[in-house]
């Protein structure tokens, strides 16, 4: 039996699993989500997803990487050779993510130190767009590096490397008891400064506001279920991978619902913090919160920002303070993807994780600064798309189907879950998991299908962003696409035996 890395704790084990699931998207896209989807009522159709296809989901990933004791690749294996290459999938489109993901880290980087003299100005999307990111080609074009994210690109690279080349216990889970926790403290200050501002109870009667008419929407449901998909780090190999390290006796069951509530939880912090200061912006320029609300890196370098100038008092403290904790909540969640394929190479090649760590961190750094160019948010926001949309949501879909539907390992994983959890599984883990989940997805498929090679986007040409044709094909779908060819490749290779220098290295970081 090959000795594994494990966690030193259980406490770390959670505590890196929810740091995984907390990351921008927690704090730049529920809370508009949920505001477009029918503010208190939308959680009636999000807790549902969170108990129906979150939840189990994270069982059921859970009880792979811990019965199967592997990477995602090693666990699929284990599973059915010829499912191998679904394992490797989830790492490459782990491994494409974390090639964009470390820019935006970069970007958060930046401002927290441009907050302290708000060097953003009045014009703070003029800033964005032209100062600082510099973007005066074409989609497609990369022009030239930008210092000011290519700087911070390094740094942010030195520092999740470092990290992970201290390995699974002495470094991911010391990372995320020293993170987490100082991510949670920042972001309850600046909630409780933002709830007492002038105009932030609009802001949260707006955000808590119930449009019960919403919810027999369908679409209404997919954006629930999406937004639960995409928050917690399923199906793109993560959890399998941190759920390796855990000890035999670990109660699996239990530890997923503290990482789902916790996720979920952090969500509905975030959108009171949100909504408060949009309810701040609206009352300072005399709108409706509506005309204020924004999502995605719109809120986080435009419109907070300019919220940040119209603060009564320590503007440079408060601005620091919310782009800490989006580059906290960036570092936790980009250390879980890298881990991915380093956790993969070591399992298939039998090669020290330093040289894992080198080799597959070390690609992805030199691939990331494509997105520190002048093009780089173009190339950023189509790969960011067609991976999410064709890669992970796709991934969740075929992973269920073969779980519950071609494996038939439904029964096989409760029964393993069920001899160590508190929380024994019974028929509703499995009926979500054969029926609601794959009706879901299969739903949210169809609908993305439809509408990319449709073209019913409302832009000219009905592209994403009205981006041309060339640059979608090349920029998306061949990025997406990429993903599952080089994950059959991958699952093609022939698997290393143990050496004894690796056994050594693995010994020693068990330790």
């Amino acid at each position: 039996m090959e000795t594994r890395s494990q966690w030193g704790t259980r406490a770390g084990f959670i505590l890196a699993a929810v740091g995984s699931a907390v990351g921008l998207g927690n704090i730049w896209r529920f809370p508009a989500v949920a505001y477009e989807n029918g503010g208190g009522a939308f959680f009636i159709p999000y807790l549902f997803a969170l108990l129906t296809a979150g939840i189990p989901i994270l069982i059921m990933e859970f009880t792979m990487g811990h019965k199967y004791k592997g990477s995602a690749p090693l666990t699929f294996k284990r599973m059915n050779k010829k499912s191998e290459f679904v394992g490797w999938w989830a790492v490459a489109v782990s491994f494409v993510i974390s090639t964009y993901y470390a820019v935006i880290i970069a970007w958060a980087m930046s401002y927290s130190v441009f907050s302290f003299n708000l060097n953003w100005g009045s014009d703070t999307e003029g800033f964005l767009f032209n100062e600082y990111l510099n973007l005066s080609v074409d989609p497609g074009q990369t022009g030239g590096f930008v210092p000011g994210v290519l700087i911070p690109l390094i740094l942010v690279w030195v520092v999740v490397l470092g990290i992970l080349f201290k390995g699974v216990k002495k470094g991911i889970e010391i990372a995320n008891r020293i993170f987490i926790p100082a991510l949670v403290i920042i972001f309850l200050i600046i909630v409780i400064r933002a709830i007492t501002l002038p105009g932030a109870i609009d802001g949260l009667q707006a955000f808590f506001a119930p449009e019960f008419s919403k919810i027999l929407e369908p679409d209404v449901w997919v954006a629930a279920y999406g937004q639960i998909f995409f928050s917690l780090s399923i199906a793109f190999a993560i959890m399998i991978t941190y759920s390796s390290y855990l000890p035999k006796k670990s109660d699996i069951t239990g530890n997923a619902f503290i990482t789902g509530f916790g996720n979920s939880s952090f969500e509905l912090l975030a959108g009171i913090g949100v909504f408060s200061v949009l309810g701040f912006m609206a009352s300072q320029s005399g709108v409706a919160v509506d005309e204020v609300v924004a999502g995605g890196v719109g809120l986080a370098f435009v419109v907070f920002p300019a919220i940040i100038n119209e603060f009564p008092g320590l503007n440079g403290l408060f601005g620091f303070l919310f782009f800490a904790s989006l580059v906290l909540a960036g570092l936790t969640s980009l250390m879980s993807i890298t881990e991915t394929y380093v956790a993969g190479l070591v399992d298939k090649f039998k090669i020290s994780r330093t040289k894992a760590v080198l080799f597959g961190g070390g690609t992805a750094a030199v691939i990331s600064l494509l997105f520190a160019t002048q093009g780089g948010l173009f190339f950023l926001d189509a790969a960011d798309y067609f991976i999410n949309q064709f890669g992970v949501a796709m991934l969740g879909l075929v992973e269920v189907v073969l779980i519950a539907w071609v494996l038939r390992e439904v029964k096989n994983l409760q029964l393993h879950a069920n001899e160590i959890s508190d929380i024994r599984l019974g028929s509703w883990w499995s009926f979500s998991l054969t029926f609601i989940t794959p009706i879901v997805l299969g739903y949210m498929m169809f609908g993305l299908f439809k509408q990319n090679i449709l073209k019913e986007f409302a832009t000219d040409n009905g592209n994403y962003e009205g981006y041309p044709d060339m640059f979608i094909t090349f920029g998306g779908w061949a990025v997406a696409a990429g993903a599952l060819i080089v994950g059959i490749i991958m699952a093609s290779t022939k698997w290393k035996s143990s050496s004894q220098v690796n056994k050594e290295s693995e010994t020693r970081e068990a330790k």
